[in-house]
């Protein structure tokens, strides 16, 4: 049985398989293997072809208790520990689930419903960092999410479908950028809102990668969960690293981010606020 699940919750290229693939070190937790794309909308019901390709929003109207049964089970059926085995029949506790994928930045009202005892785990990071990590994502088609997305005629949807794609501009990948960024994190943002205190916390993307030891220990510590592994001083590359990490790399794109920043400004300074106070908290 799965129970006090840890769901990672952030916007695409925020540095969520870093964090998720060091979690999974943990020997107290247990994943899928991997994004759990195939667990979630391996279910008929919740594939966006049943909803009309409106998006990967999945609210608590679609956890009915038939299909909060299917996905328990098929969570279930597809754990594994940090060494790849599955759960022994004789598990005398519960097992705590580590899961993520940006898509979840959508779902967290059904992810309640699915999980009640989840604790959400905002990682943080800064928007221009981010948004132009999504711009080189989609131009490498390395992460193709809808190869024939009905009614797109842009290139091969990436990441995250987020409400009111099909206002945007095939032909302005900035402008579709921004809007997945800022409407994947203002619905984040409302959705923890109203998450109880004790069950959501935040990570900010650059403490993990300036101190990882201590982010790490600070973050098993508010979990509660165990940890046996040595932390280097640097975490080793994540396994959807485009190409390794340098300062100010987002600045590439400065030309095209300067309007998306401006359009994206007031997301992003809740956002920030969020990571301020909650940290503190």
């Amino acid at each position: 049985m799965i129970e006090r699940p840890i769901i990672i919750v952030s916007p695409p290229r925020s540095g969520s398989t870093l964090l998720f693939e060091t979690l999974s070190f943990s020997p107290a937790l247990w994943t899928v293997g991997g994004e759990s794309h195939g667990v979630i909308e391996g279910v008929a019901a919740l594939h966006p072809r049943a909803r009309g390709w409106e998006s990967n929003r999945l609210d608590a109207a679609a956890a009915d208790p038939a299909t909060v049964r299917i996905v328990r089970r098929r969570f279930h059926a597809a754990l594994r520990d940090r060494d790849g085995r599955r759960p022994p029949p004789w598990q005398p506790e519960g097992l705590r689930l580590l899961e993520k994928t940006p898509r979840n930045a959508l779902r967290i009202p059904f992810l309640r419903q699915v999980f009640p005892g989840a604790t959400f785990v905002f990682l943080y990071r800064e928007s221009a960092e981010t948004i132009s990590s999504m711009l080189d994502g989609w131009r490498s088609g390395h992460y193709v999410s809808y190869p024939r997305l009905p009614g797109w005629r842009g290139s091969p949807w990436s990441f995250l479908l987020v409400p009111q794609w099909r206002s945007l501009a095939p032909d302005d990948l900035a402008a579709t950028v921004a809007h997945q960024w800022a409407t994947a994190t203002r619905i984040l943002l409302d959705d923890l809102a109203v998450v109880p205190a004790e069950q959501r916390c935040v990570v900010r993307y650059a403490n993990l990668v300036a101190d990882p030891r201590e982010a790490i220990g600070m973050l098993c510590r508010r979990l509660g969960v165990r940890w046996d592994k040595q932390i280097g001083a640097s975490l080793p590359l994540s396994s959807t690293t485009l190409d390794p990490p340098a300062p100010d790399k987002w600045r590439r794109n400065a030309d095209e981010l300067e309007p998306i920043l401006e359009a994206t400004a007031a997301v992003a300074a809740r956002a920030a606020s969020v990571a301020r106070t909650w940290t503190r908290s």
